[in-house]
């Protein structure tokens, strides 16, 4: 949908908001009691017919009303959410419960408690350890025409591996070559400081190399997040089993990546958030099978630091992004 379609995104806005406070499909007419919107219900009903065309809502039962999908509440967050400033006491409150903490893990941990009990979400916030392990070479095997073996080797001498199903296979010419960039690129750094040598290392190779190079990375940031000693706190994983009846599979496996917190690691390792700055990812984007019905919505507040927040994609991300923000604002100064 185009930006400025303003009066379909009005629409899409409104069924939104209603369907996050009510669980219920919204029809045009609900749409028409609860919002001014300004247009016949006539009007309402073929715009409604359009965004469920674009793929922005769908009709889940035969003669329902209209939920947001995937994309639509991704056309939400780009195009229609605003940050809601917090109010004064609100800000106060905030201010009050962490100003009060001995050091920055209880900082950290106060913050974590504060994000579940205000978004009623789980919250988490990675934790980076003073000192991380370095890395000391990157190897490349090709193992097969569309089989890549990436091999990292740390300073302490552990070695880890991951294959990598190739989508994009080069000759092995190339990949020696890349290798011999990457241990440029990061050899010495250590593995939560890699971030920006690999952005910078895909933006220097031509166009048509890109696809082949960033299989070779993402595997590369995979392997890194996974020798990262980042601690993750975590608070209100409560709010999953509240929230259940928005994920139509059992969330026993979204259970189970909360506690092993690998995943969790990579999805934070992947974000490029800046202090303050506020990222969001919804369902398929999380590239995870558990998470296909979740969101995150998650904010820098040190460098290569996160926190955030994790529910359902039915979650109300005004708040979120609004709480987040301003959290992740606080810490970070206070930090400094």
């Amino acid at each position: 949908m185009r930006p400025t379609d303003s009066r379909k995104l009005q629409i899409l806005g409104a069924i939104v908001e209603d369907y996050v406070s009510t669980r219920e499909p919204v029809g045009s007419k609900s749409l028409l009691d609860r919002h001014d919107l300004g247009v016949s219900a006539a009007t309402v009903r073929n715009d409604m017919s359009v965004l469920e065309e674009e793929g922005l809502i769908t009709q889940p039962h035969t003669s329902a009303g209209r939920v947001p999908t995937d994309k639509g509440y991704r056309t939400f967050v780009d195009h229609v959410a605003t940050v809601k400033p917090l109010s004064a006491p609100e800000r106060r409150a905030i201010q009050a419960f962490l100003e009060d903490a001995g050091d920055v893990e209880e900082l950290l941990l106060r913050t974590v408690r504060l994000l579940a009990q205000t978004t009623h979400q789980v919250a988490m916030v990675q934790y980076p350890a003073r000192k991380q392990a370095r890395i000391r070479h990157v190897e490349l095997v090709k193992v097969a025409d569309s089989l890549l073996l990436v091999v990292l080797i740390t300073e302490s001498g552990r070695v880890d591996q991951r294959t990598v199903p190739l989508l994009a296979a080069r000759e092995d010419a190339f990949y020696q070559g890349l290798r011999d960039q990457l241990n440029r690129a990061v050899a010495d750094h250590e593995v939560t400081d890699v971030e920006r040598a690999l952005l910078e290392l895909i933006d220097a190779q031509p166009a048509a190399d890109r696809p082949s190079v960033e299989e070779v990375v993402t595997a590369l940031r995979i392997l890194a997040a996974s020798r990262a000693e980042d601690r993750i706190m975590m608070a209100g994983t409560a709010n999953i089993a509240r929230s259940a009846e928005d994920f139509a599979r059992d969330v026993e496996p979204l259970l189970d990546v909360l506690e092993e917190q690998l995943v969790l690691l990579r999805l934070f390792t992947e974000m490029h958030a800046k202090p303050g700055s506020v990222e969001v990812r919804i369902g398929s984007e999380l590239q995870t099978e558990a998470l296909t019905q979740a969101a995150v919505v998650g904010a820098g507040y040190g460098a290569g630091s996160h926190m955030a927040i994790l529910g359902p994609t039915r979650m109300d991300y005004v708040t979120g992004i609004s709480t987040v923000q301003a959290i992740a604002r606080y810490v970070s100064r206070y930090l400094e």
